[in-house]
């Protein structure tokens, strides 16, 4: 950009990053919707607030060739974001890019698999970490978020702060991951986080990048071909707890994965063996009853 095209940039950028606090945007979103920003203006090297929408397609139609179709969402997201409330513009998106509307399962490890994965990380923090997200269902950020205070061993219960939607919510602390966590504090004995950062500083959190990279490194160790990240350990407490007989309901597993609609929860009765062999067993027994009279050659 040339000198004049970048202060025009930056000063169009810091109103749409004001924009986004004043929306009360989460800080996810608010990363998400100020990258997209800087994206499309990094792409065509200028002030994205005078582009048509044949260059919008241009655009998106070089991101769909480069970026999965998450990052297209969040980008579209994000840049109607920006033309709505920092540049007063209403734009027909449908008419210039519409992401599929795909729901894939994810795989699953069995519980003999959970305990393989857990046992080949060779660092107890990572150990430990991923002991947390299988026996209490958490998200990734959610364990990280951790706090001492949040662990509530009179009640046996942790408080997840803020999660999804900025909603709070109580799960169950298995005494086996009570001990877990004890053991690994009292290597480092931060006076905030369960899991600080390598250099245990005030204010400093385990790294998001840290933990994927160790998933991906003792998966491949294992030999497991699945397409295996750490929020799969939170599909596998959901899978497992459902074979187990726990409710599916509004009362249970629904509240413990904190969920906003059982529909989201649903989808893990297609994970359960016990559903699916109920499933085979019910089709055996329907294709045998059909009374069927072969041909003869």
């Amino acid at each position: 950009m040339s000198p004049s095209e970048q202060q025009r940039f930056d000063f169009i950028y810091r109103q749409h990053l004001i924009n986004l606090h004043l929306q009360g945007k989460r800080p996810s979103t608010i990363d998400g919707y100020s990258r997209a920003v800087r994206r499309i203006a990094d792409y065509f090297n200028r002030c994205p607030d005078n582009l048509c929408q044949q260059e919008m397609k241009q655009y998106f139609t070089a991101l769909i060739g480069t970026h999965s179709w998450s990052i297209v969402k969040i980008d579209r997201n994000g840049l109607q974001f920006f033309y709505q409330h920092t540049l007063n513009k209403q734009w027909q998106w449908l008419n210039i890019v519409k992401p599929p509307q795909v729901r894939r399962l994810p795989d699953i490890l069995s519980t003999t698999e959970v305990a393989l994965v857990i046992n080949r990380t060779k660092q107890l923090r990572y150990q430990v970490f991923f002991v947390v997200l299988y026996s209490m269902g958490l998200r990734l950020g959610e364990a990280i978020n951790l706090e001492i205070g949040d662990i509530d061993k009179s009640s046996m219960k942790v408080h997840v702060r803020d999660g999804k939607y900025g909603k709070d919510r109580f799960v169950s602390l298995p005494l086996r991951t009570l001990v877990a966590l004890r053991t690994y504090w009292q290597t480092h004995r931060h006076p905030q986080w369960i899991f600080p950062g390598k250099d245990h500083q005030p204010g400093s959190q385990m790294d998001r990048g840290g933990v994927q990279k160790a998933m991906r490194k003792v998966i491949k160790e294992c030999g497991i071909y699945k397409k295996i990240s750490p929020h799969s350990l939170r599909h596998c407490f959901a899978t497992h707890l459902l074979e187990r007989g726990v409710d599916l309901g509004s009362s249970s597993l629904q509240t413990l994965l904190g969920h906003a609609s059982l529909n989201t929860t649903l989808m893990y009765t297609q994970l359960t063996e016990v559903a699916q062999q109920s499933s085979r067993n019910t089709m055996e027994q329907m294709t045998n009853e059909l009374p069927l009279e072969w041909r003869a050659k």
